[in-house]
């Protein structure tokens, strides 16, 4: 079979640049590099192949891939199998969002902008906020973002992060604050309930507290009590920080109603499919008097000299476009596609779509919660109430996690690796998409059914 070179440059193309440039191989470009440090022989790479042979290596390759589709996956953690319409992809793909990097000239990119102010007034609206920036990496970049605004705000140096956010989460806070000489104080969860501990939390807050970060559902999916922590926060003058499941927003209270001066989270189940970890996007919305602290970027409405409405860039606090010294963040890309996902999600659900898929969420959740901690060997280690996600504990997660497998279904994580004293507690995540019979065929599969 012919196996044609994919660089379009021929062996008389080659010979002819060599000649203008007074060389007569390809190896004299590299007659610099120490005899020493160069490598001789051949790689030990396997021989090409032409495109049609390579196309089904790497569908070979690709069909070792479980597809979310085609399993039933009760995955919690942070990424959740909520359906997406057909509506998204298709706008997505059109030419002008796909190609759509970032509005670098932003007077030229009225779509664009059109759809993150879009997106932004969504976010406003559903977090009752003040003002949304144009979105950001994802959850966990949000909430460390969120930290160092409540650190500059306050010119505190102390951040409180109770053990029921993510690991992830405060992995990334720790690293964010590492980077500017900032502290996270960690503060234990009640191991009844499954909630942050009040009392650990208000001996923790005091004067140098810039920021109390909460959860709400938190990561064992257990709701929390956000007034409270609102309360001891503000009390000692501190920056409330919440991140939401945005799908939970459809049923709970927002963030805006209980005090909360910054609301952040992860965007992915607003339209957006699981996709091996990302791309996502990070929500953040914020009252009025921290909008000039937020970093990235917000879109703005107004008029041109001629009265016709348009769309700007009101906002830029990034270090490229003002002194570095001056930025608020180093951020570069506000995952303009991934919001806009949102953007179309929300817009197709409406107020009454998001309602009927949080109901959905929840009257799923607590079945298959009643259906596995009827099993002989399983319990619920928390009392606290939930959303759609909680904590399930039983024997030997690993054989359980390969007996489902085999039933194509997904559950976990296991919990005994960021909390070793949950070791054989894992999560379970019930969304909308997820029937009676996959629930029934996940309980089936715990208890060892064949």
């Amino acid at each position: 079979m012919v196996r044609s070179p994919y660089l379009p440059n021929t062996e008389a193309d080659r010979r002819r640049m060599l000649e203008e440039i007074g060389l007569s191989s390809v190896e004299e470009l590299f007659a610099d590099i120490p005899e020493e440090v160069a490598f001789k022989g051949r790689m030990t790479l396997p021989e090409p192949l032409s495109e049609m042979e390579l196309l089904a290596h790497m569908k070979r390759l690709a069909a070792r891939n479980a597809s979310a589709s085609d399993w039933a996956v009760f995955l919690g953690g942070g990424a959740y199998d909520h359906f997406v319409p057909s509506v998204v992809g298709h706008v997505l793909g059109r030419s002008e969002f796909y190609t759509a990097y970032t509005p670098y000239q932003p007077e030229v990119s009225q779509g664009v902008l059109q759809s993150i102010y879009e997106y932004q007034t969504m976010i406003t609206r559903l977090t009752a906020m003040d003002v949304s920036n144009a979105s950001m990496y994802d959850g966990a970049s949000a909430m460390a973002e969120a930290a160092l605004i409540a650190c500059a705000a306050t010119r505190r140096t102390k951040v409180v992060t109770p053990l029921t956010l993510s690991p992830e989460y405060r992995e990334t806070i720790r690293t964010y604050l590492a980077g500017q000489r900032l502290q996270a104080v960690e503060v234990p969860y009640d191991p009844t309930s499954g909630q942050t501990d009040l009392a650990a939390l208000e001996k923790a807050v005091n004067g140098d507290t810039a920021a109390v970060l909460l959860a709400h559902p938190n990561y064992f999916g257990c709701l929390e009590d956000p007034e409270e922590v609102g309360r001891l926060a503000h009390a000692a003058g501190a920056v409330f920080v919440v991140a939401v499941d945005p799908i939970s927003l459809g049923l709970l209270k927002p963030p805006g109603e209980y005090g909360a001066d910054i609301a952040v989270g992860e965007g992915q189940p607003l339209g957006n499919p699981m996709s091996f970890g990302g791309p996502y996007l990070g929500f953040m919305a914020a009252t009025e008097k921290l909008v000039r602290r937020m970093p990235g970027r917000i879109a703005g409405a107004t008029v041109d000299q001629d009265g016709d409405p348009g769309f700007v860039l009101t906002l830029q606090t990034r270090e490229q476009h003002i002194r570095r010294e001056k930025a608020t963040s180093n951020i570069c890309s506000n995952e303009a596609l991934n919001a806009l996902a949102a953007a179309v999600y929300m817009s197709l659900m409406g107020r009454e779509g998001l309602v009927e898929v949080a109901r959905l969420c929840l009257a799923k959740a607590h079945y298959a919660h009643e259906r596995l901690t009827a099993l002989p060997g399983f319990s619920a280690p928390f009392s606290a109430p939930f959303f759609k996600e909680f904590v399930v504990k039983g024997p030997d997660f690993a054989a359980a996690a390969k007996r489902l497998a085999a039933r194509r279904i997904l559950v976990g994580p296991d919990l005994g690796a960021g909390y070793p004293e949950l070791r054989g507690s894992f999560l379970v995540a019930v969304t909308e998409k997820r029937t009676r019979a996959e629930i029934d065929s996940l309980a089936d599969g715990l208890g060892g059914k064949a």
